[in-house]
């Protein structure tokens, strides 16, 4: 069941007796549990028919005895279980669930990892209960997860910064909204809009050098912005590490070999067989078809496998990232 049709859920008050949730990425597993925790029962309610336990302090007999305990004075009992994944002899809770109490609750916060969807316990969830996997999100989906999380608040952001904030924090979900959260105590009041010179202010990334800037100057066959760039990313190494720079190129000149056979070639025409949101997102790609014939694209994307094979220490001892780098984006435009 999806993350939105679970909140859904809690915010019209249909539970079921068990939910597991589990993955790799701890973000939405958190979000999930906390909101179990604020809006099962009112507050008053909590001390009597709230419990937080933790797995490696907990054993599956005294959470079975808890969980078939009968609520005092509530329409239910809430029993949160984080670190679950930490809980010895987890598999003995399939004798509960198989027969869970309708006015428990058992929240099972598994994180960094699934429970064997082989055991009879994962079976007995499925059938009586509910299962969210949080899956790690590409670091390509990134930019659109920031939209989605400002517009909820109320904000928005532009598509370069956005790229900015994913180039620098990564797919941490946990990290980027934090970070997020920060932005938002900084913003003028009235302003709606996170910006570049926001992010630079506050965060220390460079608004006028980054992967974003990169690839604009890429598209645009810009050679000497090209070379700007690649001098301040030697310079400033730990800000603009080499993987999340072949990372965003490499994702570029994939979708750009789409782009060659797609009927339309409009910015419009593009954007929609990309799957973008917007036409102006399909923008750069109808300039580099004008600036990259197919071959040249493959050849890129070739490239792109080797210096970073090179820069993992395949076939190089001694050349460091920033000349990689320079080496590479010479190649590329010429």
């Amino acid at each position: 069941m999806s993350f939105e049709l679970i909140k859904e859920d809690i915010r019209n008050r249909r539970f079921k007796p068990v939910y597991l949730l589990m993955g790799e990425e701890p973000y939405y597993i958190d979000e999930l549990t906390e909101m179990f925790i604020n809006s099962v029962m009112p507050e008053e309610e909590r001390a009597f028919n709230q419990t937080i336990l933790y797995g490696k302090d907990t054993d599956a007999g005294q959470l079975i005895n808890l969980a078939r305990s009968f609520p005092m004075m509530s329409e239910h009992q809430l029993i949160v279980l984080k670190e679950a994944q930490n809980l010895d002899k987890i598999e003995q809770l399939e004798l509960y669930v198989k027969n869970p109490l309708p006015s428990t609750i058992l929240v099972l916060n598994y994180k960094n990892g699934t429970l064997d969807k082989r055991k009879k316990l994962y079976a007995e969830i499925s059938k009586n209960g509910q299962i969210f996997q949080s899956d790690k999100i590409p670091e390509y989906k990134i930019p659109a997860f920031i939209n989605e999380y400002l517009r909820e608040k109320g904000l928005k952001i532009d598509q370069k910064s956005a790229q900015m904030l994913t180039d620098y924090l990564g797919n941490d979900l946990s990290k980027i909204t934090n970070e997020i959260d920060k932005l938002r105590i900084f913003m003028p009041q009235g302003q709606t809009q996170i910006t570049a010179e926001l992010i630079e202010q506050n965060i220390g990334i460079s608004k006028d050098f980054n992967n974003f800037e990169l690839l604009k100057a890429l598209v645009d066959k810009n050679i000497y912005k090209v070379n700007q760039i690649a001098d301040y990313f030697e310079k400033n190494p730990k800000n603009n590490p080499m993987i999340m720079t072949l990372s965003v190129l490499f994702n570029f000149f994939s979708n750009l070999m789409i782009c060659y056979w797609a009927k339309d070639k409009s910015d419009k025409g593009l954007a929609a067989e990309l799957g973008l949101r917007s036409p102006y997102q399909g923008r750069d790609y109808a300039q580099a078809i004008r600036n990259y014939n197919a071959f040249k694209c493959m050849e890129i994307i070739s490239l792109l496998r080797t210096y970073d094979a090179k820069s993992k220490g395949v076939d190089n001892v001694s050349v460091p990232d920033g000349e990689l780098l320079k080496e590479l984006l010479f190649k590329i435009t010429h």
